[in-house]
């Protein structure tokens, strides 16, 4: 007799997905080691640049790589994928409180708080969206529209990182501080460190190189203690030049952060959506090469919690909002990462660094994070991926351009560039389900049916005229199908036979069976014979329900389309029905 708990044994896996990587071996293990390792070292110096670009303290990038990566990866799907700060997310952040309390600044108790509510409300509304099965819903942003946002923000990114590299000011200072340079570009000059310069310029320079040489080499690692060195060998700081400063040591405490009033919440509810919305299509953008790699099937609404229980977990850690990075996931599959355990090994190298590291970081310069920076996001910039969008959809490019433009346009309010994107992108699609693709065909010489005027061919018989419309018969393109039946039959009144080539319609709903009614109700009474071929049975059925008898001598059914070509040959010659 089976146990009373058996099926709950049998959910297990499907609720708890770690219970679903295989058993650990020694040589698992030395493998996963040795990609946790690689992925780790890179994202040390990552997250704390990434800390400083969301205007967190930079020790809040390594909290945010520990605890909520451990979780993410328990309860992913995707379980290869590298999880912890991120320069989109970052960015989103730092935009997205930026003009949410009138004086507030960057880094300050207030500004961590809400980063915290930021993690606490994208994470809750991710896990919400998974446990409903709602993974779907995160479709309305299509690739277009992602590829302009990101390649905006990448620019926003690179633009925040300027000063910062020239010495001049810190990263997270407004557009309107570059004014007073702007007008005076002679006191721009003179105001640039050059040190700054020098290690930043070199930097990037080196990262650069290192990523074309060996892209698994830790050179984000090395550039940070070759760096912090010569700081301090050089007193740079002494001497006035801008460095991470002292960061605390130890683990973070957990903690809910303070309530901010109803008020202030409300003005985070669209950079929620939008961080909710963007961060999830990084993981997708990974999570679909490491299945597509793996040859199994993508589990979106699993790494939607995986990814909202990670979000959750760094508001509570004192950080912000974490993701899915596509870089340092390539790199965790480069290494040779083959489950979850590499990603446990690299959130336990920054525990370590946590604990034994930070005094080396205390020395190295900001313009050496800002150059980190500006080489993660330098591959998002692909301006010919425009180009080539022009040339496959010039409609969906126009909408490309625009969100691009009011992305760069309203930042720091980078939400309206999404919005714009996903409004015009939904507009599109609501005119083309409204105005479908209905053409007259004609027989083509190689035996297929094609469009009649396109190829200049003969009607299919005489007092003929063939349809076919590519969509569904529902309410959104019943009108335009009986608009195109009426005025065809109104500039061809001799017309005796109508022939609906239906294998393209396989959708149903209540309002294309009433059209579809009356227009047969039309046709019988201008004693017109309606031809149908290859009507699918799920729409037969749905016209059934709704009264419409199959059997009529006013309408004729055939299974294939060389069976209605065969049956309106008998008609040439003939005259009316």
């Amino acid at each position: 007799m089976p146990s009373p708990s058996a099926p709950w044994r049998a959910r297990l896996p499907a609720l708890l997905p770690f219970l679903n990587w295989p058993r650990p071996t020694g040589v698992l293990l030395r493998g996963e080691a040795l990609a946790g390792l690689t992925v780790g070292l890179m994202l040390i110096p990552q997250s704390v640049a990434y800390a400083t670009l969301a205007g967190m303290p930079p020790v809040t990038g390594i909290y945010a790589a520990i605890l909520p990566a451990i979780l993410a990866v328990l309860f992913s799907s995707s379980t290869r994928l590298a999880v912890g700060p991120t320069a989109l997310t970052g960015l989103l952040v730092g935009a997205g409180l930026a003009g949410a309390v009138p004086g507030l600044q960057p880094g300050s108790a207030q500004w961590v708080q809400l980063a915290m509510w930021l993690a606490l409300l994208s994470g809750l509304l991710q896990l919400l969206l998974g446990f409903m099965r709602f993974g779907w819903l995160l479709n309305v942003v299509n690739a277009p529209v992602l590829t302009a946002f990101t390649q905006a923000a990448a620019l926003l990114i690179i633009g925040s990182q300027v000063r910062a590299l020239l010495g001049v000011g810190a990263a997270t200072d407004g557009p309107s501080d570059w004014l007073p340079w702007l007008a005076t570009p002679q006191n721009l000059i003179t105001a640039i460190d050059g040190r700054a310069l020098a290690f930043g310029a070199g930097t990037l320079a080196w990262l650069l190189l290192a990523r074309r040489w060996r892209p698994g080499f830790p050179a984000v690692l090395v550039a940070v203690l070759a760096t912090s060195g010569l700081s301090y060998l050089s007193a740079y700081e002494a001497s006035g030049g801008a460095v991470v400063g002292a960061l605390p040591a130890g683990l973070p405490s957990l903690a809910l952060p303070g309530w901010p009033g109803w008020s202030v919440l409300g003005t985070l509810v669209l950079p929620t959506l939008v961080i909710t919305l963007i961060s999830f299509l990084e993981t997708a953008s990974s999570a679909k090469v490491d299945h597509e790699r793996s040859g199994t099937r993508w589990n979106q609404d699993q790494d939607l919690i995986g990814q909202g229980l990670g979000k959750i977990a760094a508001g509570f850690s004192g950080a912000f909002p974490v993701s899915s990075s596509f870089s340092r996931s390539a790199l965790n599959l480069y290494a040779g990462a083959r489950t979850g355990w590499a990603t446990v090994f690299s959130a336990v190298v920054v525990l370590l660094a946590l604990l034994f590291f930070i005094p080396v970081l205390h020395h190295v310069p900001l313009s050496v994070l800002a150059a980190i920076v500006v080489t993660a996001v330098l591959g998002l910039i692909k301006p010919r991926e425009f180009a080539r969008l022009w040339r496959v959809a010039r409609a969906e490019a126009l909408i490309a351009a625009l969100t691009f433009t009011v992305t760069l346009l309203a930042a720091p309010q980078l939400y309206w560039g999404v919005l714009t994107g996903v409004v015009l992108s939904l507009g599109h699609f609501l005119y083309t389900r409204l105005h479908p693709r209905i053409i007259e065909v004609g027989l083509h010489p190689d035996g297929s049916l094609r469009d009649r005027h396109l190829w200049h061919l003969p009607p299919l018989a005489p007092h003929t005229v063939g349809l076919r419309m590519d969509a569904a018969l529902d309410f959104a393109s019943a009108a335009e199908f009986e608009r195109a039946i009426v005025e065809h039959l109104t500039a061809h009144p001799d017309t005796r036979h109508l022939v609906v080539f239906a294998q393209s319609i396989n959708r149903l709903d209540a309002t294309g069976a009433e059209t579809f009614l009356k227009i047969a109700q039309h046709l019988r009474e201008q004693q017109v014979v309606l031809h149908i071929s290859g009507m699918k049975l799920p729409v037969e059925q749905t016209l059934a329900r709704a009264g419409w008898r199959a059997q009529e001598p006013a309408h004729r059914l055939y299974r294939t389309d060389a069976e209605a070509l065969a049956a309106l040959a008998l008609t040439r010659g003939e005259g009316e029905p």
